[in-house]
């Protein structure tokens, strides 16, 4: 199996409604980065509609395929949080999550009229937004005394990092994303700057 360096996830938020039968589907997507974040989610939309019967959701993080989750929230089992899980992976998407809140319209859907219409709002609601290709980093804490700061710097900006949190005071810590095709090299010269100390960042 060839070594993979990036993924794709959305560009922007995505949101769609669908309707059925007086019931309405709406469907919110956001790029995320840790399960965390689909909890941070949740919550504001729980506050955001507080009448809603259900707000099932699915996610994907990660690409070997084991980080993701689908939730019905209620509905009948596999009505909802796999066929929105089955319209993220389609698109081949991950670091996604999909929520649809439902509004009860006073008919009953059925289980195959609930399959298609979380699965039409999630469709719907990804094809309001561009894909878009990120490397897979490997998330590290870099710990350091403030001389040394530009070298550091330096040599993060030439290895395409993403900078999560930093901290330059006298002591100087900052929170990168490397992309793993760089990992082994860059990480290799930030170790031989002096003082320089270097943590796993997931932990």
């Amino acid at each position: 199996m060839p070594d993979i360096f990036t993924y794709h996830t959305i560009s922007s938020d995505a949101k769609a409604e669908f309707k059925d039968r007086g019931s309405r589907f709406i469907a919110l997507g956001y790029a995320i980065q840790q399960e965390a974040d689909v909890k941070k989610y949740l919550s504001a939309l729980k506050q955001e509609h507080p009448k809603a019967v259900h707000i099932c959701y699915a996610y994907r993080l990660g690409v070997d395929g084991t980080r993701y989750r689908a939730v019905d929230d209620g509905e009948p089992s596999g009505s909802a949080g796999r066929p929105i899980l089955g319209q993220i992976d389609s698109s081949g998407l991950t670091n996604v999550v999909v929520f649809v809140v439902r509004y009860f319209g006073g008919v009953l859907l059925g289980v195959p009229g609930l399959i298609n219409a979380y699965k039409s709002a999630t469709a719907a609601a990804l094809s309001t937004v561009d894909k878009l290709e990120k490397n897979l980093e490997k998330l590290v804490e870099i710990s350091f005394d403030y001389p040394v700061m530009n070298e550091v710097k330096y040599l993060l900006k030439l290895a395409g990092a993403t900078i999560y949190k930093q901290e330059l005071q006298l002591f100087c810590l900052i929170t990168a994303g490397i992309p793993l095709k760089e990992e082994a090299q860059y990480l290799q010269r930030l170790a031989t700057i002096r003082g320089v100390t270097i943590k796993d960042g997931t932990q």
